[in-house]
């Protein structure tokens, strides 16, 4: 789909079906939470590692919120879609609205991998923590759902000779980390964690997603009906290759994340290239000298 005055090249999510989708998901979404709450509940255990108190937070997506999973301590801003809750006449805009150097603490759980300039979005998180501020978040990474986007592709191509994208694409763990760097963070850290879920089928799967608000919200989705055909033979697809002994299905989450620090002169910093005191050879070969115990 060629760009347009409406959407731009850069824009790979179509964000009024996005926040529809949500809307809807809504009301039922305490019967899907179960992957938002887990990975909630990890994103406050990492947080407990951290020995520091901390007084003013910003919930980026306001899942935390949603889940109910906010921390008690320190006064909290719950922003959805980017913005406060209560301005639902901007939910479309991919805007952090926290003033600059307010918040000590910014987390964010399975919002970001939805977000049109995730660069910019880092970037304004940054700006709005105070020097030596905390900057963490969890978003879906590059092998979530490898499973279904296989399948659909391959059943799309051998019925249609074509395929349209079916499921979102994610960043990969070492380009998310380099985003950090890009937005200003410093001592930034990117790693990764897979849940593995398994289904009765991958209609089950699709509909958790749905519930999830997480469904195909792209940009340069096709706008057509999804074809029978093309739905049963990517569900013979997917139950012919990842079938577990029990007859169900499995489904990867590859769970991202990102921490970083505003920067602060008392945070430890690399030391200047070329600034140490051995030569690295020398460094080897004591070491492979040094008598083993």
């Amino acid at each position: 789909m060629a760009a347009t005055a409406d959407r731009p090249d850069w824009q790979v999510f179509d964000r009024a079906a996005l926040v529809r989708q949500r809307q809807r998901a809504a009301a039922r979404f305490g019967e899907h939470d179960f992957l938002h709450r887990e990975v909630g509940e990890r994103l406050l255990d990492r947080l407990a590692d951290i020995n520091r108190s901390f007084e003013a937070g910003v919930d980026l997506g306001g899942n935390l919120a949603r889940l109910g999973l906010l921390p008690a301590a320190g006064q909290w801003q719950v922003c959805t879609e980017g913005v406060p809750l209560s301005d639902a006449q901007a939910i479309e805009a991919e805007t952090l609205p926290a003033e600059p150097g307010s918040a000590d603490l910014v987390v964010s759980n399975l919002y970001l991998h939805s977000v049109n300039d995730l660069p910019g979005m880092l970037a304004q998180a940054r700006t709005a923590l105070q020097p030596d501020g905390l900057f963490l978040a969890a978003l879906f990474g590059g092998h979530t759902l490898t499973e279904l986007r296989h399948a659909f592709l391959e059943a799309e191509a051998e019925i249609t000779g074509g395929a349209s994208p079916r499921v979102s694409p994610f960043a990969d763990v070492r380009d998310a980390g380099g985003l950090l760097q890009r937005a200003g963070f410093a001592l930034p850290v990117a790693d990764a964690d897979v849940i593995t879920v398994e289904y009765e089928t991958p209609l089950r799967l699709m509909t958790d997603l749905r519930g999830m608000g997480e469904a195909n919200a792209l940009a340069d989705r096709s706008r057509k009906t999804l074809r029978r055909d093309v739905l049963a033979r990517m569900l013979d697809i997917y139950m012919g290759r990842h079938a577990t002994p029990s007859g169900r299905v499995q489904a990867t989450f590859e769970i991202v994340w990102l921490t970083g620090w505003h920067p602060h002169e008392s945070q430890q910093k690399p030391l200047r290239r070329g600034s140490g005191s051995m030569p690295l050879g020398d460094a080897l070969k004591a070491a492979m000298d040094k008598p083993k115990s």
